[in-house]
C-alpha cells in the first residue's frame, strides 16, 4: 500500500511538472517550429556489457582482444581511465545507473537474488533484492521530459527474471515505453534468430528497429548486453581463432570464449553505429559504452589485480568511452574520478533537466564538452556486506585521491591483523604493495571517512552469526 502511494504522487509529482514545463516552454518558444527545435538536446545510446573487464579491450591496451569498433568510439570521442563502477556484481551496478545511487543507499548491494552460504562469521543483512518503484528512474525523468524509451537487453532489477512486459518491477514500469527482456543461455526463452545465444543478434536488431522508428523524436536506447557473461558459448570457428593466439586459456587472462564472444559484441555496436550514420543521427546522438563490473574468471587482470567480486580495481575500474561527433573532441582522454552513480546526473544534464532528487552521482557534461574540466571529487566508495561466490568475503573500500583503502569485514569486526589494505594506485596501479604500516596517519584518516560515509548513507552493516559458532 505504501509503494502504492507513493507512486501515485511520483506520477502526479512528475506529471504536475511536465505541465509546467510544457507551459512555459510554449511561452518562450511558442513561435518556432518543431523542426527548429529538433536538435535541442540529443539522443541517448548507452551500451553496457556484462562482466568485461577494462583490459579486454584494445583501446585500453589489450593485443589480444580484438574490438575494432569500441576501439573506434574511443579514437573519436573521449575515453575515461579512472571510470568504477559501483559495486563489484551486476545488479548494484545497474540501480545505480537507474538511479543514480550507491547501492549502499538502495540497501540493493548483490546480485539478484543472491546467494547465502551456511555457517559463515557474519550475518549478510537483508538486503532489498529488487529495485524499488518508489525510485526515479533515469528512465522515467527522461520520459517526462519527451524522450521515448526503450530497453533491449539485460534487467536484472526484479525479484526474479520471469519478465512480463506489464509486470510490476519489470522496465515497462519504470520508465521504458519499448522494451526487450533477455537472458543468458539456458536462463530463460532462447533468441527468435539462429545462432544467438546470448540474444546479441536479437537486442542489436530490436535496438536497430527502435533507432529507425524514432528518428524524428528524442530517443534514450538502453542496451544492456548479456554478453560476456557466462556460460561462455560462440561460435567454434571464432573461438579457434582466439585460442591459436599467443597465452590463450579457457578461464585464464586470454580467454578465447570470451575474446569470441567480444567479437561478436563488437560487431554489433558496429551494426548501431551505421545505422545512426545512415539516419544522419551522427551530430545529435550521444554515444556511450560502459561494463558493468570486471572479468569473470582468473583474478590476473593485469595491469589491475582481480576480477569480478573484487574490489580491487580488477572488478571495480571500467572501460567507459563517449562519443559526440561535433561535441566531444577526438581521441582525449580523462583521468577525473566517476562512477557509474553519474550517468543518471549526466543523462539529466544532457536533456536540460534540473534534477528532481538528490542522488550521488555528478554531471559529467562539462567533461563531455571539455576533456580538461574538473569535477572536483576526490573520493569514492563502496560497500558489499556479502560473501562473492568465488570464495571472497565481505568487503568495503574508499579511493581517496590517489590512494585506496581496503576493509575486510570478517577481520575489522574484531580489529583482526590484516583487516585493512592500503594502496597508491599512481605509483602501484597493480596494488602489489600493502601500505597499510607505511603510512598509519593516511590509514586511519580513510578507514574514518569510509565509516562515516556508511553511516550517512545508511548502509547495512553485518554483525556476527551466532549460529555459525
Amino acid at each position: 500500500m505504501q509503494i502504492e502511494l507513493f507512486q501515485i504522487q511520483k506520477r502526479f509529482y512528475k506529471t504536475f511538472r511536465k505541465f509546467i514545463l510544457v507551459a512555459m516552454l510554449f511561452l518562450v518558444f511558442g513561435c518556432q517550429s518543431n523542426k527548429e527545435n529538433k536538435f535541442d538536446k540529443p539522443n541517448i545510446v548507452f551500451i553496457v556489457a556484462d562482466d568485461l573487464g577494462i583490459h579486454q579491450l584494445g583501446c585500453y591496451g589489450s593485443e589480444y582482444y580484438e574490438t575494432p569498433t569500441i576501439d573506434q568510439l574511443a579514437t573519436g570521442g573521449l575515453r575515461f581511465t579512472n571510470a568504477y563502477a559501483a559495486a563489484t556484481v551486476c545488479s548494484p551496478t545497474r540501480a545505480s545507473i537507474m538511479t543514480g545511487k550507491y547501492p549502499a543507499r538502495l540497501h540493493l548491494t548483490d546480485f539478484i537474488p543472491g546467494k547465502i552460504p551456511p555457517n559463515k562469521n557474519l550475518k549478510v543483512p537483508e538486503w532489498t533484492k529488487f529495485l524499488s518503484e518508489s525510485e526515479l528512474t533515469i528512465a522515467e525523468l527522461l520520459k517526462s521530459e519527451g524522450y521515448v524509451t526503450g530497453h533491449f537487453g539485460k534487467w536484472h532489477l526484479n525479484k526474479d527474471k520471469k519478465y512480463e512486459l506489464e509486470r510490476s518491477g519489470d522496465p515497462g514500469s519504470q520508465g521504458f515505453d519499448d522494451v526487450l527482456t533477455t537472458h543468458k543461455p539456458g536462463a530463460g526463452p532462447e533468441s527468435k534468430l539462429a545462432n544467438d545465444k546470448h540474444h546479441v543478434k536479437e537486442i542489436t536488431l530490436r535496438a536497430i528497429e527502435f533507432i529507425e522508428r524514432n528518428k524524428d523524436n528524442h530517443f534514450f536506447c538502453y542496451i544492456p548486453h548479456n554478453s560476456i557473461h557466462a556460460p561462455e558459448v560462440e561460435d567454434k570457428v571464432l573461438i579457434d581463432k582466439y585460442s591459436k593466439k599467443e597465452g590463450a586459456k579457457i578461464g585464464g587472462h586470454y580467454n578465447p570464449i570470451q575474446a569470441a564472444m567480444l567479437e561478436t559484441l563488437d560487431n554489433s555496436i558496429a551494426q548501431i553505429l551505421a545505422k545512426l550514420k545512415e539516419l544522419d543521427l551522427e551530430k545529435n546522438t550521444i554515444v556511450i559504452f560502459y561494463s558493468d563490473n570486471g572479468q569473470l574468471g582468473d583474478k590476473d587482470g593485469q595491469p589491475y589485480r582481480g576480477s569480478k567480486g573484487d574490489l580491487y580495481e580488477g572488478g571495480i575500474r571500467m572501460p567507459l568511452i563517449i562519443n559526440w561527433p561535433g561535441t566531444v573532441e577526438p581521441g582525449n582522454t580523462s583521468d577525473e574520478l566517476v562512477i557509474s552513480n553519474d550517468f543518471f546526473s549526466t543523462f539529466s544534464d544532457l536533456a536540460n533537466i534540473n534534477e528532481v532528487n538528490k542522488t550521488d552521482g555528478l554531471s559529467l557534461l562539462p567533461i563531455i564538452k571539455n576533456s580538461n574540466a574538473k569535477l572536483n571529487r576526490n573520493e569514492l566508495y563502496w560497500h558489499y556486506p556479502h560473501y562473492h561466490g568465488s570464495g571472497l568475503g565481505p568487503q568495503g573500500a574508499i579511493r581517496d585521491g590517489d590512494y585506496k583503502l581496503i576493509e575486510w569485514f570478517e577481520k575489522s569486526i574484531d580489529n583482526e591483523k590484516g583487516a585493512l589494505e592500503l594502496y597508491d594506485l599512481k605509483n602501484d596501479p597493480g596494488e602489489q604493495h600493502n601500505l597499510i604500516d607505511s603510512i598509519p596517519e593516511l590509514s586511519e584518516q580513510m578507514y574514518q571517512k569510509l565509516k562515516t560515509w556508511r553511516k550517512n548513507i545508511g548502509a547495512q552493516e553485518m554483525v556476527k552469526n551466532l549460529k555459525s559458532n
